[in-house]
């Protein structure tokens, strides 16, 4: 089925009609362009573009969200951590090294 929004040309015949893909392009439609017979580059405006790079990211962020949800609901793990004694020493040693310079 034939789609106005979707076209395909050459690369000669985009580099002849340019200002007739721009306004294509503005109007919606995304344009195919190939070389030799395949496709090497699409027109499309700079709205579907950002709108196509911002999936992912909304994706990532719903998948983020997920994960926050899933771990507020787990208890807190009472994992050996370092003793006060230890925490000091090593505060101790980076101000040695700092002090150093």
């Amino acid at each position: 089925m034939y789609d106005p929004a979707m076209t395909t040309v050459s690369a000669s015949t985009a580099r002849a009609t340019l200002p007739d893909l721009l306004d294509r392009v503005l109007a919606g439609a995304e344009v195919t362009i190939t070389r030799h017979g395949s496709p090497v580059a699409v027109l499309i405006s700079c709205d579907a573009l950002a709108a196509k790079r911002a999936s992912p990211a909304i994706a990532a962020a719903a998948t983020l969200r997920g994960r926050l949800h899933d771990a507020r609901e787990q208890p807190l793990i009472d994992a050996p951590g370092i003793s006060p004694e230890r925490a000091e020493e090593l505060l101790a040693e980076v101000r040695r090294d700092r002090s150093g310079r």
